[in-house]
């Protein structure tokens, strides 16, 4: 069954929402957006989450410590970075938390090879950072770990996604809100349809 998560929730109805529906995970965003959100805030939605779901906290380039201080408090359960850092950044991450790490790629950046020499545990491929566009998908690499598809992935293209690349998971935000806020009814109708999608 592909993995699905639904990330940049910032208002406790998104919660509401996302509880209703189930998905697998669940995005907090600590990197300067629209949707960011302060660790007190972050505190207080991964309290009113399902234990069912897993809290993920994005970042880009933020200070080891504080996003390890996150994943030890248990605000967030994994951490997903989407900047540039490199693979001393996640070795010391490593040596201050045992959260599971997702790093997110550009489609046609990176070769095979340096996508499985990099430490993490997940890889994300998408077209940029968070631009919520849909990208050429023969750019994918090849990869030997679980890894997120993101951008511009919707309801109308989520299943030809999966039939094509088969990805561990599927990543939304933008194309679950209306008038940038998470829209209940899109988050519903997402997750249902992936649920009847057979692989």
């Amino acid at each position: 069954m592909t993995k699905i998560k639904i990330c940049g929730l910032k208002r406790d109805c998104d919660i509401d929402f996302v509880n209703e529906a189930l998905p697998d995970y669940a995005g907090f965003v600590f990197a300067k957006s629209k949707r960011q959100v302060t660790k007190e805030q972050a505190k207080n939605l991964k309290e009113r989450l399902d234990v069912r779901i897993t809290a993920v906290g994005v970042f880009v380039d933020a200070p080891v410590e504080f996003v390890a201080e996150l994943a030890n408090e248990n605000i967030i359960d994994m951490i997903q970075l989407h900047g540039n850092e490199d693979k001393e950044y996640v070795i010391k991450l490593r040596q201050l938390t045992q959260a599971p790490v997702i790093k997110a790629f550009k489609a046609g950046t990176k070769t095979e090879e340096e996508m499985k020499e990099y430490p993490s545990d997940y890889d994300l491929i998408d077209s940029g950072k968070g631009s919520g566009k849909t990208f050429d998908w023969s750019l994918v690499p090849k990869t030997t770990k679980p890894w997120f598809l993101a951008g511009g992935i919707s309801e109308d293209n989520v299943e030809e996604a999966i039939h094509c690349l088969h990805p561990y998971g599927v990543d939304f935000s933008s194309s679950v809100e209306t008038d940038g806020y998470k829209d209940r009814d899109k988050i519903l109708g997402i997750v249902r349809r992936i649920r009847n999608v057979k692989r």
